[in-house]
Parts: structure tokens; sequence; C-alpha cells
């Protein structure tokens, strides 16, 4: 499926656009696709997936993410932003070529660099310029040699290509303003004149950079990650310890987060981490320390701590209502975090298969993520309002902190309920507001 050219845009680009493709339409990829072309790259956009690509050529993103929507169609029609199907094309177009592909984990919690090769593979057979192959999918230490030499093999020149590690550092609901607005660009090559042209394409975001190494720039995202998974155990654990002996793990939170040393970010107590970054990349460092004879004992506690949240959650909520047995339970919230249809890892997922193993009716409403979650428990009850998620139940369960749930009368979901009993997996609400609303307010480290 060859790409169609309007000309649209193209002449207007001034001396500092580059070609770049990129390979893989995803999170990472799509979103990076787009930033750049807004900034007046010329890019080309590929994705096996023909209807994929049929769609992202009607100004249709393939996942939810705020602005991604905006910023295709204005890209579209300017001409800096194409698609194709077409791996070739998309290597005999760029100057930079990204690999932007699923790095799922395998059954023993390696990544899967499957597709990682498999475009390797394509991008060697169709070189014919000088080309930077950038790795920005996530992948373990020596994923760029292995790249190189996939390349190698395939009889390139080695003055025909670079391989340089960009590691990508986007959150999920806000990816869109962390790449117009990066902490850092980590930049892991072997060659330095390929990491400044790199540089060169980022300069406009005016962004501390980091030159390195691949195999430091490789770990460095998984190290990243895994620190901040960490840090979020690190204070889940405490909740527990705050529930045993009645303090409050917001004033302990707030108290560490002050000292500059440790900071106040991924220190907000909840039902733990998940999406398709923390527990991939945390198992992912596990397995490259393991393979190099290290066992990383610290995020195995990391990774206890935070299977056993929900289970620990869901157990305080079984007590107090006496078993789940006929019981009506609704849920606010079932992406893995706000501003995303993202349900893969989402704690809503743990909590649904546990009300329904217990025999529990459930009820539930998100924003965007129901069409996902119906996929995979069809026999829940989704409804199309907020106020009837709680209507009837005997207990509301808030799982995601979407916004709009921070600013529901309380008054009037208890009202329309069974049992006014509220569990706060996110600390979102005023346990005085709830309890003014007459309910048995619970949530995590009180």
């Amino acid at each position: 499926m060859p790409i169609t050219d309007n000309g649209s845009g193209q002449e207007a680009a001034d001396e500092r656009q580059m070609k770049v493709s990129i390979i893989g339409t995803g999170y990472v990829g799509l979103v990076t696709g787009v930033v750049l072309a807004d900034m007046g790259n010329d890019v080309l956009s590929c994705d096996k997936d023909a209807d994929k690509v049929a769609k992202l050529r009607q100004g249709i993103p393939p996942i939810y993410e705020p602005g991604v929507e905006e910023i295709l169609k204005r890209t579209l029609s300017d001409g800096f932003f194409k698609v194709t199907d077409s791996v070739a094309e998309a290597t005999k177009h760029g100057d930079v070529v990204f690999i932007a592909v699923g790095t799922p984990p395998g059954p023993d919690g390696t990544p899967d660099l499957t597709a990682v090769k498999a475009v390797a593979h394509e991008i060697a057979k169709n070189i014919d310029k000088y080309t930077i192959v950038v790795n920005k999918s996530t992948v373990p230490v020596g994923s760029g040699d292995m790249v190189e030499n996939i390349i190698l093999e395939q009889g390139v020149p080695k003055s025909l290509f670079d391989v340089v590690s960009n590691p990508e550092f986007l959150r999920e609901g806000s990816a869109i303003w962390d790449t117009r607005n990066p902490d850092r660009i980590v930049i892991g090559a072997k060659n330095r004149e390929a990491a400044v042209r790199l540089l060169e394409l980022y300069a406009p975001l005016e962004a501390p950079n980091i030159i390195t190494d691949l195999n430091s720039a490789e770990l460095i995202k998984y190290a990243s990650n895994s620190f901040l998974a960490l840090k979020i155990s690190f204070i889940n654990a405490v909740s527990r310890v705050c529930e045993l002996c009645g303090a409050d793990v917001n004033d302990v939170a707030k108290g560490m987060g002050t000292d500059q040393r440790i900071g106040k970010q991924f220190l907000q107590a909840g039902l733990g981490w998940g999406g398709s970054c923390f527990p991939k990349d945390v198992e992912g460092l596990v397995k490259v320390a393991q393979n190099l004879g290290y066992d990383f004992e610290m995020l195995k506690a990391a990774q206890a701590v935070n299977r056993d949240q929900v289970c620990h959650f869901m157990d305080r909520v079984e007590r107090r209502l006496g078993g789940f047995q006929g019981k009506t339970v609704a849920l606010l919230g079932l992406a893995f975090k706000p501003n995303t249809d993202d349900i893969r890892d989402a704690k809503s997922l743990d909590i649904i298969e546990t009300l329904l193993k217990g025999g529990a009716t459930v009820r539930a409403f998100d924003p965007v993520a129901m069409d996902n979650v119906k996929e995979v428990f069809p026999h829940v009850n989704y409804v199309d309002h907020v106020y009837e998620t709680a209507e009837g139940a005997d207990c509301l369960i808030l799982v995601t902190e979407w916004n709009e749930f921070k600013q529901l009368d309380l008054d009037r979901v208890g009202k329309s309920m069974k049992g006014k009993i509220l569990f706060d997996g996110r600390r979102c609400f005023s346990k005085q507001v709830a309890e003014r609303a007459g309910f048995d307010y619970y949530t995590i480290g009180s």
C-alpha cells in the first residue's frame, strides 16, 4: 500500500527539516511521529496493519491519548505526516529510521525482541544511503549490538549506517506534553557524529541531553522505570504499616517528599502500579540482571508488594461486606490510570475477577476504557453515566482517579445506593466529605 503524497505543506518546510521514518504506531511511535511532524519534519510512519494504516490516513488514531488526534489531523493536512505499510518504503524515505515496535514480555518475563529483529532484517534489505537506525523500543542491554549485527550480516557496509539507542520516557495520558517537554534526551551511540545528528532533530525542544554508549542508554530506561516502581511499592508498603498503627500515609508521604533528596513524585499510595511500562520494565531488568548473573532481589520485593496490594485491599472490602456473594459492587474507573484507555495490568481486572469469583454482581463506569474491559469481562454491567454506577450498589470502589470522579456529588451518589460503603483505592476523596455524606469511608494507608 504505497503512500499518497499530495505535496501540500512540504514545499514550506525549511532547511532544518529532516526526513524521518518511524516503524510502529503504538503509543511511542505515533506520539513521536506526530510531534516530530508538527515540528516541521518530513515524517513517514509505518505499520504492517493495513487497517491501522487506513484509519491513520483518515486521521483516526489507534490509541486514546489526549492531543494525538488533533495533531495527527493537522500534520496530515499540512503534509508533514504520511503513513505506509511498507518497511522498505519507510527505510528508503528516512535519513533517520526509528524502530518503535512492541517488546512484550515472553513467558519467563524476558522481553520478546521478535518484532525488533524482523524490522532490523527489513531495514537491512532496503538501506540505499547513509541511515541512522534508532532503537526507540524499550529493549534489554545488548539490543543495539544485535540490530547492528543483523544489518551487517545482510551485507550492508558499516559506513552506510549507525545504530543509536534513544529510549523514551513518556507517560500515557500526558505523552504529547512529555514528548515536547522532555526532562532529558538520552542518546547511546558508538559514533558520536550519529548522536549529534540525532540531537539536531531534537534541538527545537531545547532539552538537556546525555550522550553515552549503547549499553548505558539501554539500561537507563529500565533503571528509571524500575526505580519509580520501587518508590511506589515502598510507599504502598508504608501504607500497610500506617493502617496497623493508625498513621496517615498522606502525611507520611508529605513529610518524606519535602526532603529534596527524596522528592514528592511517585509517593502516592494506592492500588499499585500497572500499565504497559512498569510491569514489563521491572521484569525486564530482573531478567537482564539474572542473565548477567545478578539476582535483583530488591526489584523482586517491589513486585511482591505490588502483587499483594490489591489482594490486601480486596480482603478489606470482603470483610466489610461480610462476603461478596449476592452483593452488588460498583467500580469507578477501569483504565490503569486516568487519561488513557489502556487496561494492560490494570488493577480493575484483578478487582473484577475477585468480585465475580466471590459471587458479586459488578457495575462499572470508565470514561474511555469500558470497551476494552468488555472484551475481557463481557458479563459486567457497564453503564453510560457515572451516577448510574452506584444505583442499588452495596459498595462503591474508586479504582481510577479520573478528574471527573473527584467532583462527584457524594450526597447524590449515596442516595441511590443500597449500602453506603465507599472504598477509595486512590485516596481521591476527602474522608470528611465522604463521612458527611453518610458513607463508611475506607482508603489506602489510614
